[in-house]
């Protein structure tokens, strides 16, 4: 991985290079030189990849830290240019020579020189290592992978290994493929196991053969173990082609009766393929087994692959207690404080078994308090061996970018649930997601999200209402891996007076990257803190800082090359001059209580592409015209954003400027002008509260229906002031963009009879009704269909009849009704919806449940599902 190591670290800098094409203009030979020596660099270092020396990998990762220093060197060179040539062109100055501004570009391009000097000399240095360990260690072998012992305490897998065995013993006749598949530690192997010795499988079964497959096998050593099951004399087959011990297989398999076959830790799928060639289809109802930590993997064989669930905190107290005491009781006094530490286990019976490790000879209450202060801490320490190793294998079958944004988790809080558009936006603040269009940034790095969900390195915690991932969180396991890791790797630097009982000097600080600060975050900033190389300052506790931080105005001269300043857990007060000398600033989020404007000077950041502000004024004034910010692509706030209003604006003219801007959420009505949106083209989320029966007026109707404008809008909320009062009324059929895939309405007061205008949104997937969208007792939907809608939700409404037929819900999967105090009865027609998988009920007629436990006993739809709460109705 040491050559894609440099390519992300020279992606990094070419981009910086793009970026400010015309300010780096005086030094772009020198940088451009810098990039062409890293350009030998990684072919050397791709050459160097092949070796098969032992100490090989130690030596390339020594080599990738001393080349990631030295590009962060001359990293810092050309943004601290940067920034004097941005100054320099703000002042305005038409000299034709400027001799303050030449002096400082021939510094750089002299530092930059420099810089490359010591590239080339550490080549030279370990070209010569790397040689000399590859002439002495050519014939050493990696070793190979054991699977681990088997577990003698299984708890908690009955009624999982009860399942299993009925579909392996009760399926088809054809050869079946049965995935496990769950995150590192989750007892895959171990479910397996129990399966495979039971008594049931084995009357069953004829022919049973467990084979440990791993992340890097050999296939015919694979094959030569299952021959071995069948005779004795392996030896003649020895010198067989690979491809040809497939042959023997298929025969002996072939001759007896069922066989299952266990595949144990398999990665990909082209291992699987590669071992399926040796399993006939004899049509006697043979089954393949495997455990996976890979979905996409499981998915792929099986739509119905089993998805080992997590130990219920009850199950891993007793397993706890069995690996702590054996048979013997648990005394009372360590009961209560047992369930605790169990509960701290997440459910994971690696870590269950790993902490009663630590637990066994630890005879008083305080050493229990101990290990229940730091349980993540215990089950890293007792045996890293063990956890890491299950992690760390999952980690190397990572590509190096996404090896960086899973130890980036770990700069969260333990426990914390992370939203998945934050962590996208950051991710790509960060630098960590190359360009791979025509993707846009956003949606590579959603690729990755779910691929670290897929490999089951990362749990997702909440869904979207059309089951995308919403928010996530890392098991404490991996956390603390992520953790130590990024430690070692210099992903991040974690401050924290539990952990380290003081605070880093500054000489300590110049070698850091990214700062991740918990809640003694002001005491940190308080000690005048200084560090040029920083490029991250992250503050994520747990729970906010009431208190305001005077001191975070001087971040900026703390570091004043950063690109992620997040500092949404602790209150800001107001925005200081300096602030907006961060130039290089790509993301911002931070909250206050008092901030109620955000000033015009915050165009000067011209790298800036996500905002995010919460504040409890109930409007932000913003005075600047952030449309028109080269960058920005995400602006969020709880509260209404009021957008500047130039002499432009007020005239309504339009522009021919373009932003870059994707989301806008919330904006009042009044901002919703045509000069706005025509600068806006890419917009897809949009965000809009206060009085939206100024929106509605027709005279500005027009602009907001401007399709040409809004072309690619996705998201829509409308979010009226409910002390506005009186009803609305939509005044064209067509007022919505038809791009729209998702439509929340929120107090607009609308009558049912105006939702038949809605069905003109032919690609609308999800529709969100809440607090009397829409009022009226009757609900008539016969006229009009809604050809893409997924999902319904309507909630807090005082409809009492709702008529509708299959025909206009074609495709409906998913039927959300909340606080519909009045609802007699949800259609029967829907029964005929062969999309419709789910149906949620929550404090609504007890009719209504009734009818929703009918259209249960007539659906159409295999799997549906029905939920109705309170259980009672």
């Amino acid at each position: 991985m040491a050559d894609t190591a440099l390519d992300f670290v020279i992606d990094n800098l070419m981009q910086l290079y793009r970026d400010n094409t015309d300010l780096i203009a005086a030094i772009a030979d020198d940088v451009q030189s810098l990039l062409v020596e890293l350009q030998n660099l990684h072919a050397f270092l791709k050459q160097a990849t092949k070796s098969r020396s032992r100490n090989c990998n130690e030596i390339l990762k020594h080599l990738v830290k001393e080349l990631s220093t030295a590009v962060n060197e001359a990293e810092v060179s050309i943004e601290k240019f940067v920034i004097k040539a941005k100054l320099h062109q703000k002042k305005g100055i038409r000299k034709i020579f400027d001799f303050g501004h030449v002096m400082k570009a021939r510094q750089c391009a002299a530092e930059i020189k420099f810089i490359k000097e010591k590239l080339k000399e550490i080549r030279r240095e370990n070209a010569y290592h790397i040689q000399f360990e590859d002439q002495q260690n050519v014939t050493d072998q990696e070793l190979r992978k054991v699977p681990l012992p088997e577990e003698d305490d299984v708890v908690g897998f009955d009624e999982e290994a009860a399942e299993i065995i009925n579909r392996l013993c009760e399926g088809s006749n054809d050869l079946e493929i049965i995935p496990i598949v769950g995150m590192p530690g989750l007892g895959k192997t171990t479910l397996a196991n129990k399966i495979f010795k039971d008594n049931r499988v084995q009357y069953e079964f004829f022919t049973r053969i467990w084979v440990y497959v791993a992340q890097s096998y050999n296939r015919r050593e694979v094959f030569l173990n299952i021959i071995s099951k069948f005779t004795r004399n392996v030896k003649q087959f020895k010198y067989e082609a690979e491809e040809d011990l497939a042959e023997p297989i298929r025969e002996f398999l072939g001759k007896g009766g069922k066989y299952l076959i266990v595949l144990d830790d398999i990665w990909t799928l082209e291992a699987l393929n590669e071992l399926k060639i040796a399993f006939p289809h004899n049509h006697k109802g043979n089954k393949i087994m495997l455990t996976t930590r890979n979905s996409s993997l499981a998915y792929s064989c099986n739509n119905f692959p089993h998805k080992l669930k997590f130990l219920t905190e009850s199950e891993c107290w007793l397993l706890l207690k069995k690996k702590v005491f054996h048979k013997d009781e648990c005394p009372q006094e360590f009961e209560e404080l047992g369930r605790l530490i169990a509960r701290k286990c997440m459910g994971l019976p690696l870590a269950t078994v790993v902490i009663a490790g630590s637990l066994i000879g630890r005879r008083t209450r305080r050493e229990w308090e101990q290990v229940h202060q730091r349980v993540a801490e215990h089950i890293v320490n007792r045996d890293y061996s063990i956890t890491k190793k299950l992690v760390q294998m999952s980690y190397d079958s990572l590509p190096f970018n996404l090896k960086v944004c899973f130890l980036y988790l770990g700069a969260f809080p333990r426990g914390f649930e992370i939203p998945v558009w934050k962590l996208v936006r950051l991710w790509i603040a960060e630098g960590f997601i190359p360009d791979q269009r025509p993707l846009t940034l956003e949606s590579a790095a959603e690729e990755y999200l779910n691929e670290l969900v897929n490999k089951n390195l990362l749990m997702v915690v909440q869904r979207t209402s059309n089951g995308q991932t919403k928010t996530c969180r890392v098991h404490d396991i991996l956390h603390e891996f992520c953790r130590l890791e990024a430690s070692e790797e210099n992903i991040f630097k974690e401050i924290n007076l539990g952990v380290e009982q003081s605070f880093p000097r500054n000489q300590e600080l110049a070698t850091y990257r990214r700062l991740c600060i918990d809640s003694s975050v002001v005491e940190f900033i308080s000690r005048k803190p200084y560090g040029e190389g920083i490029r991250s300052f992250l503050c994520f506790s747990s729970e906010k800082i009431m208190k305001p931080a005077p001191e975070v105005g001087t971040i900026p001269k703390a570091f004043p090359l950063l690109r992620v300043f997040d500092v949404e857990s602790i209150l800001f007060n107001k925005f200081q001059k300096q602030f907006f000398q961060l130039y290089l600033l790509r993301y911002i989020a931070l909250s206050s209580a008092s901030l109620a404007f955000i000033p015009k000077y915050i165009e000067d950041l011209w790298n800036l592409q996500t905002f995010i502000i919460s504040t409890q004024q109930t409007t932000l004034h913003i005075q600047a015209d952030i449309c028109n910010m080269p960058q920005l692509r995400h602006f969020h706030t709880n509260t209404s954003a009021k957008l500047c209003r130039s002499a432009a604006i007020a005239t309504n003219k339009p522009t021919s400027v373009h932003g870059t801007l994707q989301t806008l959420s919330t904006i009042e009505p009044e901002s919703c002008t045509e000069y706005v949106f025509a600068r806006c083209p890419y917009l897809k989320k949009l965000g809009i509260r206060g009085k939206i029966e100024v929106l509605l007026q027709s005279n500005r109707v027009g602009p907001f229906l401007n399709d040409q404008n809004l072309k690619c809008l996705e998201k829509l909320k409308l979010v009226n002031d409910l002390s506005a009062g009186g009803k609305l009324h939509l005044p064209s059929e067509n007022i919505f963009p038809k791009s729209l895939k998702k439509l929340t309405l929120l107090g607009t007061g609308l009558d049912w009879k105006e939702m038949g205008r809605l069905c003109k949104l032919e690609v609308l997937e999800v529709l969100k009704l809440k607090e009397n969208a829409f009022t009226g007792k009757l609900w008539e939907s016969t006229v009009g269909t809604f050809p893409s809608l997924k999902v319904l939700l309507i909630e807090r409404s005082d409809l009492v009849s709702w008529k509708a037929s299959s025909e206009q819900f074609p495709r409906l999967a998913r039927l959300v009704l909340r606080s519909l105090h009045k609802l007699e009865e949800v259609p029967i027609e829907l029964a005929k919806i062969h999309n419709l998988q789910v149906i949620e009920l929550e404090n609504t007629t007890r009719t209504a449940a009734e009818s929703a436990r009918e259209i249960k006993s007539c659906s159409v739809c295999t799997g549906f599902k029905l939920s109705i709460f309170p259980p009672d109705l």
